[in-house]
């Protein structure tokens, strides 16, 4: 007889870059067009690259209509000439996003790269705590 097919648990991934992308946005708010600006360019690109990711592999593609567009408008390599008003409007459209993102796209994560309490930590449940996992 075969076990029952569990669906796989759902953690969520893109919680933590998109705090931080929102974090980045709402702190580089004083550095406009600024010299360390790029810096800021180049963190927001890629944390919104990478929330890309988490929502194809969460199947959530309706974020990819906000965060797209984020790492259009703060692409380092052709960046675009915007207003000052309408630059900080976005970092703020862009934080908003970032985190609602990040609250509401969850991945799945197979049983194998769960941990012990169900946390997503890549170590192998079934052990005792605090010693070896053998038994004597």
């Amino acid at each position: 007889m075969s076990r029952p097919q569990t669906p796989p648990t759902r953690a969520r991934l893109a919680l933590l870059p998109g705090l931080i992308g929102a974090i980045v946005l709402i702190a580089a708010l004083a550095l406009i067009h600024g010299s360390w600006y790029i810096w800021v360019l180049y963190a927001v690109a890629i944390l919104a690259l990478i929330m890309c990711v988490f929502a194809v592999q969460g199947k959530n593609y309706w974020w990819l209509a906000g965060l797209i567009p984020i790492a259009i408008v703060f692409n380092p390599v052709w960046p675009l000439s915007i207003p000052d008003l309408w630059l900080r409007l976005a970092h703020l459209a862009g934080a908003i996003v970032f985190i609602a993102a990040g609250m509401s796209i969850k991945v799945p994560v197979d049983e194998g790269r769960q941990g012990p309490a169900g946390r997503y930590d890549g170590k192998r449940g079934g052990g005792a705590r605090g010693g070896s996992s053998e038994r004597k």
